[in-house]
C-alpha cells in the first residue's frame, strides 16, 4: 500500500531522512517513534506528498513521488487522512461544519455530506456535540473532531502526528483506543508519538527513527526493547 525505496530528504543543506526503505501494509497499525528531529513528521509528510524526496521514491496506492503531477496531489490526499497534535479546527465553525468542510471543498452532494458527517461523528462518539463550537470542547474532544474530519473521506490510511501530545494521560489513552477501533474496521493507521507508555499499552509494529535513519523495527512481541523514557 505504501512503500519507501531508499528515500532521502535534504532541505536547506540539512539532511532530514537518509536512505529510508519501508513498507506499510493494508490495514496495518504502525508506530513511528524517535527523539524530536528524528524524522517522524518528515516521513509522514512524504506519505501525503506535502514533501517530495530529494532521492528515492515513495509509492502511495497508485501514486509515485517520482512522477506525480501537482494536480493529482489533492486526489491522493482524499485517500489519506491526517491528524495533527494541535487539532487545526476552524474556530468560527461548529463541530458539524468543521467536518463538513472537508466534503464541501470537493463538491459532495448535501444529502451524502450530512449522512457521512453524522456517521463519523457517531464513530468518534460526538454526535451529541455536533453543534458545539471548538472552544467549548475539551482537548480530547477536539482531537476526536479532528479524527472524524480525517475519516469523513473514507481514507485507506490515517496518519496521526503526535495526536496525544497536548492531552492528559486519560484522554491520550481514549484517543489511542479510538485509533485502534478505526484500525480494526479496516483503515490502516500510522502514528508518530513520543509516548512510549501508550505503545506498551497497545502494542503494534514500531519503527524507531534516529537522526533521519531507521534504527530498528520491532514487532509487537519485542517492545521491551523500547527505552523506558525518551
Amino acid at each position: 500500500m505504501i512503500e519507501f525505496f531508499n528515500v532521502s530528504v535534504v532541505t536547506q543543506n540539512r539532511q532530514l531522512l537518509k536512505g529510508i526503505t519501508l513498507k506499510i501494509h493494508k490495514g496495518e497499525f504502525v508506530y513511528l517513534i524517535g527523539k524530536t528531529g528524528a524524522g517522524k513528521t518528515t516521513l509522514l509528510r512524504l506519505i501525503y506528498m506535502d514533501l517530495l524526496p530529494s532521492q528515492g521514491n515513495v509509492i502511495v496506492d497508485r501514486y509515485s513521488s517520482s512522477n506525480i503531477r501537482r494536480r493529482q496531489i489533492p486526489y491522493l490526499r482524499r485517500k489519506v487522512g491526517v491528524v495533527f497534535q494541535d487539532f487545526k479546527l476552524l474556530p468560527d465553525r461548529n463541530v458539524y461544519d468543521n467536518i463538513a468542510f472537508a466534503l464541501q471543498v470537493i463538491g459532495t452532494h448535501r444529502r451524502e455530506l450530512r449522512s457521512r458527517v453524522l456517521s463519523v461523528l457517531t464513530q468518534v462518539g460526538l454526535n451529541h456535540k455536533r453543534y458545539h463550537m471548538p472552544e467549548l470542547l475539551s482537548g480530547g474532544e477536539k482531537q476526536r473532531v479532528a479524527i472524524a474530519r480525517a475519516l469523513v473521506n473514507e481514507p485507506f490510511i490515517l496518519l496521526a502526528d503526535e495526536p496525544t501530545g497536548n492531552l492528559d494521560p486519560d484522554a491520550s489513552r481514549e484517543i489511542l483506543e479510538l485509533l485502534e477501533r478505526i484500525n480494526k474496521s479496516g483503515t490502516a493507521v500510522c502514528m508518530a508519538t513520543h509516548n512510549y507508555d501508550l505503545i506498551r499499552y497497545a502494542p503494534h509494529r514500531t519503527v524507531i527513527l534516529d537522526n533521519g535513519l531507521i534504527q530498528q523495527e520491532l514487532d509487537s512481541k519485542n517492545l521491551h526493547k523500547i527505552p523506558k523514557a525518551e
